[in-house]
């Protein structure tokens, strides 16, 4: 996710009502266009700090429910069943999990809650582009998420995501831009498990 601005001065300045109302119409309307999507599938790139980057597509479901599916020669897996997100590395036959609340992911999948709650608009100086970063302030630990809309008529609620900057609490950057948006696609629950790689089970989560 973006990086988090400090300002170092403690004067605090009064936007004009037109803007503090435009601020709240975007964010509305980044809520309205995230739970507007029933399913959806999207190519994707992901970047993380050091500049790699990583391909392939992601299909997200209403509920809290999505799967990063790499490219070929990258054997890992990043899915969400709507209550937990695992991320599944099978070089090495591990599994790591977190609560769908403590990932920065969550204002994604959960967007009545996070977005509304601990979002915020960025200005971007574009009336096209609409950004909104997401952070609980008490909880640093559960990261940062910056999602960056453009205005789409075609789109849920007339904003299309085409990427987001997350920040771990480790202060780690990964950034996903998507294209080829498909919404309304067929989407089985079974897209929302994974092989377990670990010797004592072998049953799908």
């Amino acid at each position: 996710m973006a990086a988090l601005l400090v300002l170092g001065t403690p004067a605090v300045v009064a936007l004009p009502a037109t803007a503090v109302h435009a601020q709240s119409s975007d964010l509305d309307r980044a809520v309205t266009a995230l739970r507007g999507i029933t399913t959806m599938k999207a190519d994707f790139s992901q970047t993380d700090r050091s500049g790699a980057s990583v391909n392939g597509v992601l299909t997200l479901k209403r509920g809290g429910k999505i799967r990063f599916e790499y490219e070929r020669g990258t054997n890992m897996l990043v899915v969400s069943n709507g209550k937990s997100l695992y991320l599944v590395d099978y070089d090495v036959d591990q599994v790591q999990r977190w609560p769908i609340s403590k990932s920065p992911l969550g204002a994604l999948l959960d967007p009545s809650r996070d977005v509304k709650q601990y979002g915020k608009v960025v200005s971007t100086g574009n009336p096209d582009v609409v950004s909104i970063e997401v952070r609980d302030k008490d909880r640093p630990e559960f990261g940062a998420i910056t999602m960056i809309f453009v205005r789409d008529a075609k789109s849920p609620g007339g904003l299309k995501l085409t990427h987001w900057v997350a920040l771990d609490a480790q202060n780690h950057r990964t950034t996903v831009r998507l294209r080829n948006h498909r919404y309304g696609v067929a989407v089985n629950d079974n897209a929302f498990t994974f092989r377990d790689p670990r010797r004592s089970s072998r049953r799908p989560r």
